[in-house]
């Protein structure tokens, strides 16, 4: 109901209306720091994000070996190397957390689209993977201090949200009109 009013709203607006309405969007919305190489729009940058985040966990298992070992040696003093090492099984949790809520997105948002969509996020999920792609050319120590120091794009996660919101709005409002119940 509420994106049917707004809907209403925006239409019944004039050009003067519009830009004061969009300038206060763009003045309300805090400015997003895009990752290089990731697309501008949401669906992309979610998608982005859905195949950076995946590529990083694919490489867990291949980097931990050296991970223990670099944690090993550059022990801080009075600290337990388990605890440590638990942070990044912690980081394994929110990582899937965070898949999670990318897919609901994604898949909120090429349900409510008017044309099909999900090409192009396969293409910006492939380009996120590619943030990885240099991993087989570099040495187990490099590759695990880069895994190590590796952060999701703080981006990534408010954008998603925003996305799977916007889309659920977007969907009721094109959803097909039922027929009501016969009394």
């Amino acid at each position: 109901m509420l994106a049917l009013a707004l809907a209403l709203l925006l239409s019944a607006a004039g050009p003067d209306e519009l830009a004061l309405l969009e300038s206060d969007a763009a003045a309300a919305a805090p400015a997003v720091s895009y990752p290089p190489g990731a697309p501008r729009d949401d669906y992309g940058l979610v998608a982005w994000c859905y195949g950076a985040l995946s590529g990083y966990l694919e490489l867990h298992d291949q980097v931990m070996p050296e991970v223990v070992r670099i944690e090993s040696t550059y022990h801080r003093p009075g600290s337990v190397l388990a605890d440590d090492l638990r942070v990044y099984a912690d980081l394994q949790k929110t990582s899937r957390a965070h898949l999670k809520l990318f897919s609901r997105a994604l898949q909120a948002a090429e349900q409510a689209s008017r044309k099909p969509i999900n090409t192009l996020g396969v293409e910006a999920m492939q380009r996120g993977r590619r943030t990885w792609a240099g991993a087989e050319a570099v040495s187990k120590a490099r590759l695990a201090q880069e895994w190590m120091g590796w952060t999701l794009p703080g981006a990534c996660e408010t954008t998603a949200q925003t996305l799977e919101t916007r889309a659920k709005l977007m969907g009721a409002t094109f959803a097909p009109a039922t027929e009501a119940p016969a009394p």
